[in-house]
């Protein structure tokens, strides 16, 4: 028996109704990064299931549609046959309890990023009993970059080829000119 299948760990059991291991990624991907591409290939090492969530309402405007954002992580990752790329509205909590799924991957640059990400996943618990919140960090070759950086690279005319994969490198010099 492996660590995380023990009896402490409630949100990495395979669901009762599937019995598969599965795990939501949500964010705005606007754009997808290379290190979003690393957590979602490392999570579907560890999960039998990687859904990868949209969001459809960022609280802010963005860059490119979510038609537009969630083909662009189907093209970045290519086919997987574990992986699944699905917009989504709303709480996040609701639309992972409407899947049966009872874990949240979020993904953790810098110790920056801990204390916002700590607090959304005590309101997601309080929301959600059920639903665990796991946190994994980029290889350390992507942990600086950010979507917001990289559109402002490429609004600048910079190459982002090193960022982002070669079809969303196109849909920013596309945007940009």
């Amino acid at each position: 028996m492996r660590a995380a299948d023990g009896p402490g760990a409630p949100g990495v059991h395979p669901s009762e109704e599937t019995g598969l291991r599965r795990v939501v990624y949500p964010g705005t991907f606007d754009p997808v990064t290379n290190g979003h591409t690393d957590l979602i290939l490392r999570a579907a090492r560890l999960f039998d299931r990687v859904i990868v969530a949209v969001a459809v309402d960022t609280g802010k405007t963005p860059l490119f549609s979510t038609d537009e954002r969630v083909a662009l992580v189907r093209e970045a990752l290519g086919p997987r046959e574990n992986v699944e790329v699905v917009p989504f509205q709303g709480l996040l909590v609701e639309f992972t309890r409407q899947l049966g799924v009872s874990v949240i991957m979020r993904g953790l640059r810098a110790v920056s990023d801990f204390e916002y990400e700590f607090q959304l996943a005590g309101m997601n618990r309080r929301m959600a009993p059920t639903i665990e919140t796991v946190f994994l960090t980029p290889a350390e070759t992507y942990s600086y970059i950010s979507s917001s950086l990289v559109r402002e690279i490429a609004r600048l005319g910079g190459d982002v080829s090193t960022f982002v994969a070669p079809a969303v490198q196109a849909a920013l010099n596309d945007r940009f000119g």
